[in-house]
């Protein structure tokens, strides 16, 4: 069997035949669904024990913005004829309320009265696992172009012993604070998966799909908007970039202490070829189908409260109550520790300077971070769930996740 050099001991190739190779990849896989199972079944086995640690009554976990309890009140009160906006419970959005509503209501003799909302938050999870898994696959491969394109063979292959997406989706569905988020009655990880699903349609250049990400992901939480710069670099460049600096000195390090005309004339034309320019077309498309899905939604979201309310009436006691931060129930948050101290009369000010903080770290790091768009959507992510209104645990294990498979 024809051998290939699989990884490096001590300066020295290490051989595998092909046939090894080929075991020793499905034995990863069948490692990878075994783990998989068994996460569903540990979640299982957590929905149906007792009240479940009390997890849904725990700040770290449920917050105004992701308790399926507060769901359950603005359902009820939709299924009143008034508007589930009309008390101070419920301030998500109307299309998750018609999605999960009825499943709060619904009861199977003999099984936990919240079963069936628990089995959509575990399909979440594996959803978004698997999304992740796949991503981490196709930046590992784009990093294997790149170091292609830099002619780094060496690094290319000892780098094929580590499935950076496998490691990502393991972390992210053992992770003990999914596990609470997935069975603390929490609709975080319906959130987490659509902002999974912006940046996985991104990575393979599926730009509805990225769009619909996007569009979701904003309307159910907000603070997912900043990721349109990610997403946009992501279809212009690709998922890894090198930057052009690298493609400078390996210009310099072949041609040496040479600095001939015709050398450099070959060094300009080289790097033309290497280098990745900045593709527009996609870009394009992903705005023309974010507009139509943004379209889609404010319909979807109109029909659903028309009945009983009006969109003001949602945009004021979603994204406004997000940014006013109204209901000062103790959470893991700064904001929340930050302003049960200060005075009343700074608190308009305090409130501009937090989310404002947010703003003014888009760009310096966009413009540090573009040739790696997952790994600035890595620190965005992280910075919003330290200076949102409402975090919860599920806010730092998603970062948590993305900063395993952005690291290839």
């Amino acid at each position: 069997a024809t051998q290939t050099p699989i990884y490096y001991i001590a300066g020295a190739p290490f051989f595998l035949s092909v046939k090894n190779r080929d075991e020793m990849e499905q034995k990863k896989k069948r490692g990878f669904w075994r783990w998989l199972i068994a996460s569903v079944m540990l979640r299982l086995i957590l929905i149906y024990l007792p009240k479940t640690f009390n997890l849904a009554s725990r700040p770290e976990v449920s917050t105004p913005l992701v308790s399926l309890r507060r769901l359950a009140e603005g359902y009820w009160l939709k299924q009143s004829s008034i508007s589930p906006y009309a008390g101070s419970m419920y301030h998500g959005s109307p299309l998750l309320l018609s999605l999960l509503g009825p499943l709060t209501v619904k009861r199977i003799e003999g099984q936990p009265s919240h079963l069936l909302c628990s089995l959509v938050f575990v399909i979440a999870d594996i959803i978004s696992a698997l999304l992740i898994r796949a991503t981490g696959h196709t930046l590992q491969m784009a990093y294997r172009q790149s170091l292609n394109s830099l002619d780094i063979v060496d690094l290319l292959k000892s780098s094929d012993l580590l499935s950076s997406g496998d490691i990502a989706a393991l972390v992210y569905l053992w992770n003990p604070f999914t596990i609470a988020a997935c069975v603390g009655l929490s609709t975080s990880p319906v959130e987490n998966l659509v902002v999974i699903l912006a940046l996985h349609g991104a990575c393979k250049g599926l730009v509805p799909l990225a769009a619909f990400g996007w569009v979701m992901s904003t309307h159910l939480s907000l603070y997912p908007a900043i990721l349109i710069i990610p997403v946009i670099l992501l279809l212009g460049y690709g998922p890894d970039t090198p930057p052009r600096k690298l493609f400078l000195q390996k210009g310099y390090g072949k041609n040496g202490d040479n600095h001939s005309s015709d050398n450099c004339g070959q060094q300009e034309t080289n790097q033309s070829k290497s280098e990745v320019t900045f593709s527009w077309r996609p870009v394009v498309h992903f705005l023309f189908w974010s507009s139509l899905w943004s379209a889609y939604v404010l319909v979807l979201c109109s029909i659903s409260v028309k009945p009983h309310g009006s969109l003001w009436e949602m945009f004021q006691r979603t994204y406004g109550f997000i940014l006013t931060m109204e209901d000062m129930s103790p959470n893991i948050g700064v904001l929340w520790y930050f302003f049960a101290e200060v005075f009343d009369f700074f608190r308009s000010f305090f409130m501009i300077v937090f989310h404002l903080n947010i703003l003014f770290m888009i760009l310096p790091l966009a413009i540090r971070l573009k040739h790696r768009p997952c790994f600035l959507a890595f620190i965005y992510i992280a910075i919003s769930s330290m200076l949102k209104s409402y975090p919860s645990v599920s806010c730092l294990l998603f970062s948590s996740a993305l900063h395993f498979y952005t690291l290839t």
